[in-house]
C-alpha cells in the first residue's frame, strides 16, 4: 500500500505509534502507459529526463513518460497521507536544464 495507513496494516502497529511520515518524492513525475498527464514534455526536456534520469521499463527498455513535478498530485498524496517532511530524490537529473517549471 502506498499510504500511511498502509503501515497499520501491513506491520499491524496502531496510528498512534507513528510520530513521522517521510514522503519519497522524485524530482520529476513519471508515467507509464496511457492516461492523462497534464505536465508531460514531449520535448528536448522530457528526452532529457528519460536519459539521464534512467527512465526505461526493466522489462521492455520502452521510455516512460516524463514531466515536471505535479505539485496538485503532491498536494493531494499530503492530504491523504498528512507526511510531515518530504525527501526529494533525483535532483542531479535537472542539473544542465535552463528552466524549471
Amino acid at each position: 500500500n502506498t499510504t500511511a495507513g498502509g503501515i497499520c496494516t501491513g506491520l499491524g502497529i496502531p496510528p498512534q505509534s507513528i510520530e513521522t511520515v517521510i514522503a519519497v518524492v522524485k524530482a520529476y513525475t513519471t508515467r507509464v502507459g496511457e492516461g492523462p498527464f497534464p505536465t508531460e514534455l514531449e520535448d528536448s526536456v522530457g528526452t532529457h529526463l528519460q536519459k539521464k534520469g534512467f527512465e526505461f521499463g526493466t522489462t521492455t527498455g520502452r521510455p516512460r513518460r516524463c514531466g515536471w513535478l505535479d505539485l496538485g498530485v503532491l498536494k493531494y498524496a499530503h492530504m491523504l497521507n498528512q507526511f510531515t517532511s518530504i525527501n526529494i530524490t533525483k535532483l542531479d537529473v535537472l542539473s544542465g536544464l535552463q528552466e524549471l517549471r
